[in-house]
């Protein structure tokens, strides 16, 4: 191949050897040893290390923006990605990349209403260490209704050594949100080198809600990873359908341990990888309280005994540890269909329950129902829908398409072409269907959250249908509706599969709020790319 950096439709297509893969549809969970190349004394195995659970740091203003009035005052943070290694195997140093030099990037706290400018540089080097693509960057808050110029639009990147500033109001509700890469066709490496981290929104109020805080509120950030036989991150995806790892990872760690006291803990759970689906289960078996879903707390708290997890998807559990005073509780994958399961893919880390006198303050009841209101989006009904719309996520020749379309064809358009044009205010019925099987799709849509009203008819899981979401689960051969209310802005924002490889390869589009949103191209970003400064 002459020219390194490889085309946008071949780049994934091709695997870290130069074999080219096939895309062949996954119809059951399938069983095999191992991904990696790495000899299997080498593979990193469950809990054989004593790896230590790692909180990510949480990331601190450098100043504020001055303003005439309290409001709107913004606090102003700095972020840099750049190429970093990890000691993910030992004896080998795993070249990554991440937001701050780490895996996972710090995490934002912010107060609901506190707005911020955040300015994300990209400092990566001019080429993938194996595509040798020219790493572009986007940067999506998912989960926020951010104006189109700052929602991370895929067509919108910064090159090496260029910065973009990014405002966020932060007017949602409190939530985990996460912030990850969304470079056109090229978001599935990126985020796979380790560009993802996460972000929440706090409220005042939920100090008065009786909830695990500080120390017992923990993020775990969930992903997937293969190696080469030299310990570099091994990235086939397989022909498109999305590469799977045989070795999890959380918060950055292999299998971690994590000691914890005999009481209450809220996990913010997040599943930040590229292709793998998770059904989470603890063993001994627990309930899993859930609190929380993509669009934050919600007023019934559902205890279910598994839960499932697409890519994208967040859920807020609480979990009890005071049942199990001196003994090992993991945190286990029961397995999606359509995902590949290696020989220690089933374990996801374990929780040492110390020996010590349980915490009265951390073993109250969680409170039925929170004392927080219900979503509006949650009194909608089919009847309230001024339209109904259907869209097919399917594979077709080469490519994923959305109602046969794809974001090439977006971009031939001049970036004007879009699958539905809601007027702000309007509510919609849409209907998502998967018909083909092989494939799940997680289905995002950008801008706002949605009810989850039916799957082939039925209602959908208790706790998906608890609190409104931003990603759903389209499983093979099954369709959803779904209904939202579009605001609270107008522009263009894009909808797509979160399995990164599907979405890269180009299963995205976009619809358009009101008419006179702001372009997502008007906040361009500033500098000189590093390809164009003299030597």
């Amino acid at each position: 191949m002459d020219d390194p950096i490889l085309s946008r439709r071949d780049a994934l297509k091709i695997g870290v050897l130069g074999t080219a893969a096939l895309a062949l549809p996954l119809t059951v969970s399938l069983d095999a040893a191992r991904a990696s190349e790495l000899p299997e004394s080498r593979v990193p195995r469950p809990f054989t290390r004593h790896d230590v659970f790692v909180r990510p740091p949480v990331l601190a203003p450098v100043g504020t923006d001055p303003a005439d009035r309290p409001e709107d005052v913004r606090d102003v943070y700095h972020v840099r990605m750049r190429q970093f290694t990890a000691q993910l195997v030992p004896g080998y140093a795993t070249t990554m990349w991440g937001y701050e030099g780490a895996f996972p990037g710090p995490t934002f706290r912010i107060q609901r209403n506190r707005k911020v400018r955040v300015r994300f540089l990209n400092d990566l080097p001019l080429r993938h260490p194996v595509f040798g693509y020219e790493p572009t960057t986007s940067v999506h808050l998912h989960g926020a209704p951010s104006a189109p110029q700052y929602d991370g639009y895929a067509s919108d990147t910064s090159r090496p050594g260029q910065h973009k500033n990014y405002l966020y109001d932060n007017s949602q509700a409190a939530r985990t949100l996460w912030y990850h890469d969304h470079a056109v066709h090229h978001t599935a490496e990126n985020v796979a080198m380790g560009l993802a981290g996460q972000y929440q929104v706090l409220d005042a109020a939920e100090d008065l809600i009786g909830l695990p805080q500080g120390e017992f509120d923990l993020p775990l950030t969930v992903t997937d990873v293969a190696f080469t036989a030299r310990g570099q991150l091994l990235h086939d995806d397989r022909g498109d359908s999305g590469p799977m790892g045989d070795v999890l990872l959380v918060n950055g760690v292999p299998y971690p341990a994590f000691p914890v006291q005999p009481r209450k803990y809220r996990l913010r759970l997040l599943n930040a990888s590229i292709a793998r689906g998770y059904r989470f289960q603890l063993q001994p078996t627990a309930p899993l309280t859930v609190v929380g879903t993509d669009a934050g707390l919600v007023h019934d708290p559902v205890d279910t005994a598994d839960l499932r997890m697409a890519m994208g998807e967040r859920y807020d559990v609480v979990v009890d540890f005071a049942p199990f005073r001196g003994r090992r509780v993991e945190l286990r994958n029961l397995g999606v269909e359509n995902s590949i399961d290696y020989d220690h893919t089933h374990r996801v880390m374990a929780f040492d329950v110390l020996d010590v006198d349980p915490d009265p303050a951390g073993n109250g009841p969680v409170p039925r129902p929170l004392p927080v209101q219900p979503h509006p989006l949650m009194a909608l009904q089919a009847g309230h829908a001024d339209r109904t719309r259907r869209l097919r996520f399917q594979r077709g020749g080469s490519e994923w398409t959305i109602n046969d379309e794809t974001w090439a064809d977006v971009e031939r358009s001049e970036f004007r072409r879009v699958v539905a044009d809601p007027d702000l205010g309007d509510v919609e019925l849409w209907e998502l269907e998967n018909s083909s099987g092989g494939w799940f799709h997680p289905v995002h849509l950008h801008l706002v959250d949605f009810r989850v009203l039916t799957r082939n008819g039925r209602p959908p899981t208790p706790y998906e249908a608890a609190g409104p979401k931003d990603v759903v689960y389209l499983a093979e051969n099954e369709t959803i509706r779904i209904i939202t209310r579009f605001g609270p802005r107008t522009g263009r924002y894009m909808l797509h599969c979160h399995n990164n490889s599907h979405e890269d390869h180009d299963m995205m589009a976009q619809f358009e709020v009101g008419e006179d949103g702001p372009s997502p191209f008007s906040a361009p970003p500033q500098g000189v790319p590093k390809a164009l400064r003299p030597a």
